[in-house]
């Protein structure tokens, strides 16, 4: 049994920071190390993004990272594929790899105990090295993945290592909320490592850095964050299906709601995408069932954002036919497929159950999508240039990028075999793209 106790060897100050993942997550976060002054090193599996970083392009698909990459030969700058090169080098490593779900909705820790595994055999012996688990996991996660492994290989808590847990907060296509400008908090069963990732954190974001006991509290603080999230666009989401069968527009009823001062305003969607908010409550849900107590109103949150893009595919579906369109003849335009606006990142996005629902009922669909080259479903054909679409029965706004949100809607309303348009965000302007000659339907609006 580990002891997490007093720090024996543990470094005054820290001034090399390893990073394991260079994703969406670990990227940007050593980049601001490396702006914060320390020196870096950046480990990814992936030999193509070793190479893109090292040339400074930038591998993620979030374009607030495109300009900030360190430029090739950058002074304290170190990338590399391998962790045993980069670790023995390093003060405080920070993991920062993928947390899936499997195909059955199961949490998916194979990256958390693949990178801590990789990590321990490369820690020096006696060198105190401080561990810190980023991902997004459940409560008693980090210890629970990472002791077994720290027992097998004999290493010591307090004189080889140390271990905690901060989750990673940021939040990709908004420069707003970027590394350095979001509170942080670290769990450590050991206080005096806990002060010193708050010292170490306060030196990379401007915001509040705080210690918060045992990694638990942290590990649960990160997952029911997007918990609480899934939960509010549930509610909206399952009003946008109410409301327009009692012929009332869900826009208007939130717009009215919101004029009280403690109503917190959602708006519905064609689904809820991204890394967190459809993945995370699935870590939720797990913890809970394993020490036996139900999470039903997580389950059924869940349950509602996970089947939006089904609804809105039967939705689809009688919209064309009212316009007189066969499933077997019906085109269906795709405006965005990335999860989320001006991020070119399809992974978890709910253009791909839409689509793949659509194409089940054999309405063939196309998809445009100015910040993706690839990442599209099989069988949806890939629009290069929006000016050349034609032919189409419905477009549907999937995503809001500025470009699709600001398209020459005249232009692809002449090209439309049926103009109609259903704005699956609520951010268009509808009467003005009635007056230009479209049809216009919207999540949540009643369609007649």
């Amino acid at each position: 049994m580990h002891q997490l106790e007093k720090v024996l060897l543990l470094p005054d100050t820290m001034q090399t920071v390893g990073i394991i993942g260079l994703g969406y997550v670990g990227l940007p976060t050593a980049i601001g190390f490396h702006d914060a002054g320390f020196t870096v090193w950046g480990v990814d599996i992936s030999q193509r993004t070793v190479d893109m970083v090292k040339r400074g392009e930038n591998p993620t698909g979030d374009p607030d990272v495109d300009d900030i990459i360190p430029a090739p030969g950058a002074e304290n700058w170190h990338i590399t594929t391998s962790t045993a090169e980069a670790v023995p080098h390093c003060d405080v490593v920070l993991v920062t790899v993928p947390t899936p779900v499997t195909d059955d909705l199961k949490p998916d820790l194979t990256y958390v105990a693949s990178a801590g595994r990789a990590v321990f055999e490369s820690i020096p012996k006696g060198s105190n090295t401080i561990v810190v688990l980023e991902s997004t996991v459940y409560p008693g996660v980090t210890a629970q993945t990472w002791l077994p492994i720290i027992d097998e290989l004999g290493l010591e808590i307090g004189k080889d290592l140390e271990i905690a847990y901060c989750p990673e907060r940021f939040n990709p296509g908004d420069p707003a909320h970027g590394v350095r400008q979001v509170a942080r908090v670290i769990g450590c069963s050991n206080q005096e490592v806990g002060a010193k990732l708050v010292d170490l954190y306060s030196k990379l974001t401007t915001e509040d850095v705080r210690y918060v006991g045992k990694l638990e509290v942290a590990e649960a603080a990160k997952v029911i964050e997007n918990v609480q999230r899934d939960i509010n666009i549930a509610l909206v989401n399952e009003l946008a299906r109410i409301f327009p069968a009692l012929d009332v527009d869900v826009e208007d009823v939130l717009s009215a709601a919101a004029t009280k001062w403690n109503f917190h305003r959602y708006t519905p969607g064609v689904g809820v995408g991204g890394h967190c908010i459809p993945v995370d409550p699935y870590y939720m849900i797990q913890r809970a069932a394993d020490v036996g107590v139900p999470a039903e109103l997580i389950t059924a949150a869940r349950a509602v954002n996970r089947s939006m893009p089904n609804h809105v595919s039967g939705v689809i579906s009688d919209l064309l036919w009212k316009a007189g369109v066969s499933s077997d003849d019906a085109r269906v335009l795709l405006l965005g497929w990335s999860y989320k606006a001006e991020v070119g990142d399809p992974r978890e996005t709910p253009a791909e159950p839409l689509a793949e629902a659509l194409m089940e009922k054999g309405i063939k669909v196309s998809a445009w999508d100015p910040h993706l080259d690839g990442g599209f479903s099989e069988g949806v054909e890939v629009i290069t240039d929006i000016d050349q679409a034609s032919g189409h029965d419905i477009a549907i706004l999937v995503t809001a990028h500025k470009a699709c949100v600001d398209l020459d809607w005249n232009g692809l309303c002449e090209r439309m075999r049926n103009s109609v348009i259903y704005d699956g965000r609520r951010v268009l302007d509808l009467e003005a793209l009635k007056l230009q000659g479209w049809t216009t339907h919207a999540v949540g609006r009643p369609s007649n």
